[in-house]
């Protein structure tokens, strides 16, 4: 058995391009709310380009309805709201391609995780995360290079 799960989510990502030299194009834009292992909500982002140096601020809206929770999520979840202390993950998947000239372009996919710790209206807090860069079969870690930066957000 288990319980239905209603969530509404606003996250504001910042999209860094640190680099100074070169711009970034941005497309597949995916982000992904979880609650434990159950998969909440997903949100596709726009493509966009970052000039060197430059930050993106995006406002994601999340909502899921009815999404059905397995009955230890359920009770998971209910110690959580006790505890004033309910933990989502988001992930995000997203290309980024560089375009070093006119003739060399670089193209590589990150992924992001963000732990997000929520407490009662109108606070929240925001866990240190990682993004993963891939490139075909290797998986490097980096910490806040191409940064997804997720910040919970509570609408009014």
């Amino acid at each position: 058995m288990g319980y239905l799960l209603n969530a509404d989510l606003t996250v504001l990502a910042n999209f860094t391009n640190p680099n100074k030299k070169v711009s970034v194009d941005f497309s597949y834009l995916y982000l992904d709310l979880y609650f434990e292992n159950t998969l909440i909500a997903t949100q596709y982002i726009e493509p966009f380009s970052a000039t060197r140096g430059q930050s993106i601020f995006a406002n994601i809206h999340m909502v899921s309805s009815q999404v059905k929770l397995s009955m230890k999520e359920s009770m998971l979840l209910q110690k959580q709201i006790q505890n004033n202390r309910v933990i989502f993950t988001v992930k995000g998947m997203f290309r980024a391609r560089s375009n070093l000239g006119s003739f060399l372009k670089y193209s590589y996919w990150l992924h992001g995780q963000c732990g997000i710790m929520l407490s009662s209206p109108p606070t929240g807090e925001r866990r240190p995360y990682l993004t993963k860069r891939v490139e075909g079969e290797r998986i490097r870690e980096k910490s806040e290079s191409l940064a997804l930066a997720m910040i919970f957000g509570e609408e009014g």
